[in-house]
């Protein structure tokens, strides 16, 4: 399958000295073309630091990051690897530097020279992607913390990148706002094509998306469908993950002798399978 991201036997330290623990120890990953990828790891396992490889904001110790056939290392394409790869940050706040939501948009387009006429084109075409056009004219401040999510990132759609890496972007949100953001991403990623590599601690985020990998202790521990993944509860469990409520569920009532599925994700396959079961 096409890559649009891959990364090849990385390993990262934050420190220089050779006997340092690694952050990464000789994971890879390829990041499929046009797929919702979620990645999930406890803290401190690694998949954040994993994430900042895929824009070049952190190099390999050893190992190769090569972004749509450019090496992260070239310095001479750093420019063009994050106008590739957009990233999108936990706290909107962070990202937000103007106090006119079209303005803050228009932020970076500015800075890379781009003609007054396309700016306003890009801008308000970003901003109608994210669904915060009605509000271009508004203080950042007075948004809520989903819409200030989707003014961030609006920003990077602005740059037309063609893949999206956010880390863990909803986790200062409250559930009207995560469900806001993850909207947003599934429709940048099946109406207009973008590759969306998720970096989450909320299963339910998750099982929406189209592969899941778990990374563990800088190593890539699992990688599938998420139906795939969260049948494996107790091994998820061993490295200090849970699993979607209902498939939490399901694997109780397993444990307990019934014939349930495991591979249930969502609510109405749950409902449905208990329906099933009193029957």
């Amino acid at each position: 399958m096409d890559d649009i991201m891959e990364a090849t036997r990385v390993s990262f330290s934050y420190s220089q000295e050779p006997e340092s623990p690694l952050v990464l120890d000789g994971i890879s990953l390829g990041v499929h073309r046009g797929e919702f990828l979620a990645v999930l790891g406890h803290n401190g396992s690694g998949k954040s630091t994993l994430a900042k490889h895929f824009n070049a904001i952190l190099l390999p110790r050893e190992g190769r990051v090569v972004v749509e056939g450019m090496e992260t290392t070239d310095e001479e394409r750093l420019y063009d690897i994050r106008q590739t790869v957009g990233m999108v940050f936990q706290n909107p706040d962070n990202q937000i530097v103007a106090t006119i939501v079209e303005e803050d948009v228009a932020f970076a387009l500015e800075n890379m020279g781009v003609p007054p006429a396309e700016i306003r084109q890009r801008v308000d075409g970003a901003l109608k992607a994210v669904g915060m056009y009605d509000f271009r004219e508004h203080a950042p401040h007075q948004l809520s913390g989903g819409q200030k999510q989707r003014v961030a990132i609006a920003g990077i759609i602005a740059m037309r990148p063609r893949c999206i890496v956010l880390d863990e972007p909803t986790a200062m949100l409250d559930p009207r706002g995560r469900a806001e953001v993850l909207k947003t991403l599934r429709q940048l990623n099946q109406e207009h094509g973008i590759t969306i590599a998720l970096i989450t601690h909320y299963m339910d985020e998750a099982a929406q998306c189209d592969r899941v990998v778990v990374v563990d202790r800088g190593r890539l521990l699992m990688d599938g469908k998420p139906r795939e993944v969260f049948s494996r509860v107790e091994e998820l469990k061993a490295v200090g993950l849970d699993v979607p409520q209902v498939t939490e569920l399901m694997h109780r009532l397993r444990q307990a002798g019934l014939p349930v599925r495991e591979d249930i994700i969502t609510e109405e396959e749950c409902a449905a399978q208990l329906e099933q079961l009193l029957a």
